[in-house]
């Protein structure tokens, strides 16, 4: 491709980007894809995700908004932000809850909110529950030592791969709340890079999850969690010299071939110590397959963002223009194969939202988080 052709690419998938959104929207909020067979609830890590790009256009405002207020109406009286909101179907209606991070991306979608359109309304409304949520998140600090623990399948994988105790992802996450909130984040960095028991920094990457040490016996999950990695990057768990050997990292393994990028590395197999016989249900018992290792563009968005926090902006380009291809070639779909290049779903709002995040921070030469 010549350098006209790449800037048409990436603009051509920016407005494609801004419909699909468009299709995603609804009078409740952003559902997490669009079109017949699209997901149709109110989903709070879809949601959020996708206002942390969309909020950069002025028409998205009000469904964000709306996002915003299905999730705060519908809060536990612990505290706890739901993870799907499914009153809006043929379905019979109920609310969701069982993760962590859901309350976290609510946190942070009510900071984007009032930073990208000036505006403190909401947060105004919604204090007391921002304050409950707050405090839902401190009760998960178990062992008092400044991160979260989980449960497995409470984040954005479900099912697949297996996460419990302290993982990457839910950190990087907290960690970005806590520097919201004003929060001294000193402690949450110590144990995650430094203490002996509880860090997931592993020399080239930080581990996907961590729980007890029994002397020589821990348990780890030692893959390569593509999203937590990035994330760690872009809200500054990770410095500058664990965020270059990151990338150096997923250049090596090729993660973000052919297109950005592999979920999870190495898949994760029968007969692996991490394999539990329910994954024999589930759309990622197969490598390279769902949440298994497929590539995820969202998560892509995401790589990008950790390229230009390293101001690595050619590399940043490149992947850029991958990613509009992999969007465009199958309308944002939800997960591409990496080996048949097969792409499964269409329409999804955070494979959008985060592209269209990708392309103005590379554009502005900084991550606009």
């Amino acid at each position: 491709m010549n350098t006209k052709m790449n800037i048409n690419i990436i603009d051509e998938a920016y407005e494609k980007a801004k419909e699909v959104i468009r299709s995603c929207s609804t009078p409740f909020g952003l559902f997490a894809s669009g079109g017949k067979e699209g997901y149709n609830a109110v989903w709070a890590r879809d949601s959020m995700i996708t206002s942390l790009g969309a909020s950069l256009e002025d028409e998205f405002r009000i469904v964000i908004k709306k996002s915003i207020i299905t999730l705060a109406e519908n809060q536990s009286k612990h505290g706890q932000i739901p993870n799907a909101v499914d009153k809006f179907s043929k379905r019979k209606k109920h609310v969701d809850f069982q993760s962590i991070d859901s309350t976290l991306w609510y946190i942070i979608g009510h900071y984007i909110y009032k930073e990208r359109y000036n505006d403190s309304s909401l947060m105004r409304k919604y204090r007391q529950s921002i304050e409950k949520a707050v405090g839902w998140l401190e009760c998960q600090d178990i062992g008092e030592c400044g991160l979260l623990g989980q449960h497995p399948t409470t984040d954005w994988q479900d099912a697949f791969p297996h996460k419990y105790g302290y993982t990457i992802n839910t950190q990087a996450l907290y960690l970005k709340v806590l520097k919201l909130l004003g929060k001294d984040t000193k402690k949450l960095k110590l144990m995650a890079n430094d203490n002996t028991d509880t860090k997931l920094w592993n020399k080239d990457f930080y581990l996907a999850y961590r729980w007890k040490n029994h002397n020589k016996y821990k348990e780890i999950g030692d893959w390569f969690d593509s999203l937590g990695n990035f994330m760690a990057i872009i809200f500054d768990l990770a410095s500058e010299y664990k965020s270059k050997k990151i990338i150096s990292y997923v250049e090596n393994k090729k993660i973000n071939k052919p297109y950005p990028v592999k979920c999870i590395y190495p898949t994760i197999r029968k007969g692996s110590k991490y394999w539990k016989d329910y994954f024999n249900d589930c759309d990622a018992k197969d490598p390279w397959s769902y949440s298994n290792g497929g590539i995820w563009t969202f998560i892509g968005g995401f790589y990008i963002l950790a390229l230009i926090k390293l101001k690595k902006f050619k590399k940043a380009e490149h992947e850029l223009e991958k990613l509009a291809e992999a969007n465009l070639i199958g309308n944002f779909p939800e997960w591409i194969h990496p080996i048949t290049r097969e792409n499964f779903g269409k329409l999804q709002a955070w494979n959008a939202g985060l592209y269209i995040l990708a392309v103005n921070s590379f554009r502005n030469k900084k991550v606009l988080l």
